[in-house]
């Protein structure tokens, strides 16, 4: 069966040189899809869908945005959907960020899925940064990390948040295994073949997904890498440090039950058919 290529891409300095041969069986599939989770984001969602815009445009493969609209009751939705090019999916209600991740990612067609909150906290740019490290490294998922080069931080979270954030890495470290120094940030780049089953059984909803997700693509074999990225704190954000820090400390402790009684044992099953798609 015929393929076609679909771009030879060069990634700008001061990255190396790196070349993708893009092969489909249709020209209507995209290469990257970028999935952005919003709630209530109609005061910033406009903006950032300009600059991913703005990115799409000097890139010489195809993309397709996706917003996955959580049940937002403000224009969020309106505004993501009057922009042309923008594919907008709703939740069936306010259901959370892990759970619109899933939604997004599952609906997805390009070959890699590349998740970013709205805010853009890590500039758009820094998507050629993950594209990289997956070509150089063949991972199965890429994280955005603000632990690896503290100094790329622009604007910081206060200390408290700081230091709490490393807390819970340590956490995630004891109960999941992951050797990731930073499983929060919000810029994430995935292998959709290899990892679509991961977000089949994914299971949290709200904010401590990162960690199961991570935690499942490895428990299927797949490889997880971590690359620093320039981030900046936004204050307008939507974590409720104290509650949400429970919440995704209970997770944790969720995620680790879990995977001792055996609930993520189609992971096994999984293991060799994602081994398979991968060789």
């Amino acid at each position: 069966m015929p393929f076609t290529v679909y771009a030879v891409y060069r990634m700008p300095s001061p990255y190396f040189v790196s070349v993708f041969l893009i092969y489909s069986l249709s020209m209507s599939e995209p290469f990257l899809s970028i999935v952005i989770p919003a709630f209530n984001e109609a005061g910033r969602i406009g903006i950032s869908l300009e600059e991913i815009q703005g990115y799409v445009r000097s890139r010489n493969f195809p993309v397709e945005t996706i917003v996955v609209d959580d049940g937002s009751t403000d224009k969020t939705a309106d505004i993501a959907s009057g922009q042309k090019g923008i594919r907008v999916l709703r939740n069936p209600g306010n259901r959370g960020k892990g759970f619109s991740v899933r939604h997004g990612v599952l609906e997805a067609r390009g070959e890699l899925v590349l998740f970013t909150d709205a805010d853009l906290s890590a500039p758009i740019e820094e998507t050629d940064k993950l594209l990289a490290a997956m070509e150089s490294s063949h991972a199965d998922a890429v994280v955005g990390s603000r632990a690896l080069e503290r100094g790329l931080i622009g604007v910081h979270q206060s200390r408290f948040r700081e230091w709490g954030g490393r807390f819970f890495n340590m956490l995630v470290q004891i109960f999941t295994g992951l050797r990731i120094h930073d499983t929060q940030c919000g810029f994430k780049l995935f292998r959709r073949a290899t990892t679509r089953q991961a977000f089949k059984l994914q299971r949290v909803e709200r904010f401590g997904f990162d960690p199961e997700i991570l935690f499942l693509i490895k428990r299927l074999g797949g490889k997880v890498v971590e690359v620093p990225v320039r981030w900046n704190h936004n204050p307008a954000t939507k974590v409720h440090y104290l509650r949400d820090s429970l919440l995704m400390t209970l997770d944790l402790l969720v995620l680790r039950w879990r995977s001792l009684t055996g609930q993520y044992e189609p992971a096994k099953a999984s293991k060799r058919q994602i081994q398979e798609t991968r060789d």
